[in-house]
């Protein structure tokens, strides 16, 4: 048995608090990791405020970096020191799974969010005889120790990032790159408008210069944000607070645009993208809306006759395997700083650092364990 300082969240909309657990050791397929550093997602606070079912008290954080401690029964490819990113879960025996669509496996749903090992139904994590959930996203990492399932894990080599900042590239960095290059597969020369200027949208932003796209819009209400966006290659940035959206985004590209990609789950918002689309236009979704029952209206007839395209995207469509040594690639060559985005606190403020990034005053914020 380990122990380990981590951040538990017991109350629906309530702080995190800093204590000690236990971590049970690796067992079979598993593997015990010190981490470096772990990314604040906003799928953490849903999980923590809105999804009753992953029980409480529970260990959240799914971006998460480090070091292998210890491996569990049956683990091939991986030895202690190994520096790692721990990415999502998914079986690898699936047809998804084999078409290197691991984010669309057909057990994506309990590996990644039952808080258990599926196996015998324990938790790695304990506080006395309280039980703790854990596993989340396959890790759970908001943590000075977190256990992991092999598979969630991609080795890395020595790199010019830090890598405590290595993690973020298992989930935001990844979902909005991988959706632009990956699941949009936007082509040089094409248009785009991405809605939202956080990590996931900014990280879009990349994947279009990336891509060559010749018009790339990024609609954004706060301003340094939208700075930000231009100094990473946006053409174009609209404040969607000053007048009508899908009208301000026609005056950019007047025939419509090829690709719009919503990080905000808002409602209107992703109705004006649809607006904005032109001919065989394709509007990508990665933002979780405030409502569970939040729904968009489709005209059916005004959605065939142009052949728009309305796709789901979780994790960018990316095989972490692949993809994150790719985005690495990208951002050795200079194409791809999402370095520049992070602000690093300690675990001990959490809070903190949630609060910060609520406020704009950091983009992607990073714990240090």
């Amino acid at each position: 048995m380990t122990q380990s300082t981590a951040a538990v969240a017991r109350a629906a909309h309530g702080d995190f608090t800093i204590e000690t657990l236990t971590v049970s050791p690796p067992g079979p397929g598993e593997v015990q990791v010190k981490v470096a550093g772990v990314g604040v997602c906003h799928t953490d606070l849903v999980f923590r405020d809105q999804i009753e079912s992953f029980a409480k008290p529970a260990v959240f954080g799914h971006e998460g970096s480090g070091i292998v401690e210890a491996v569990g029964e049956g683990v091939t490819g991986f030895a202690v020191g190994d520096r790692v990113v721990i990415g999502f879960s998914s079986c690898g025996g699936c047809k998804q799974c084999g078409e290197t669509l691991p984010s669309y496996c057909q057990h994506f749903v309990p590996l990644n969010y039952a808080g258990l090992r599926l196996e015998d139904g324990s938790t790695a994590y304990s506080i006395g005889e309280e039980r703790v959930s854990s596993h989340f996203f396959g890790q759970s990492s908001f943590s000075s120790s977190c256990i992991t399932r092999a598979r969630n894990l991609v080795k890395v080599g020595d790199t010019t990032v830090p890598l405590e900042y290595l993690g973020t590239l298992g989930c935001g960095f990844q979902t909005g790159a991988g959706g632009v290059m990956r699941s949009l597969g936007a082509k040089a020369g094409s248009t785009i408008a991405v809605f939202g200027g956080g990590p996931v949208g900014l990280a879009a932003v990349m994947g279009a210069v990336i891509q060559g796209c010749s018009t790339i819009i990024l609609v954004e209400p706060i301003a340094d944000r939208r700075a930000v966006g231009l100094d990473l290659g946006a053409t174009h940035v609209v404040d969607p607070k000053t007048g009508d959206l899908a009208s301000a985004l026609r005056e950019i590209v007047p025939e419509g645009l090829d690709f719009a990609f919503d990080t905000t789950g808002n409602v209107g918002v992703i109705e004006a993208g649809m607006a904005s689309l032109g001919a065989h236009g394709a509007i990508g979704l990665v933002g979780v809306p405030k409502e569970p029952d939040a729904a968009i209206t489709v005209n059916i007839a005004a959605l065939m006759t142009p052949g728009h395209r309305i796709i789901g995207i979780i994790e960018g469509d990316s095989d972490p395997e692949v993809f994150i040594p790719e985005l690495l690639a990208h951002h050795a060559a200079g194409r791809f700083p999402f370095d520049r985005l992070i602000k690093t606190f300690p675990l001990a403020q959490i809070n903190e650092a949630i609060a910060a990034q609520a406020r704009g005053e950091c983009i992607k914020a990073v714990l240090i364990p």
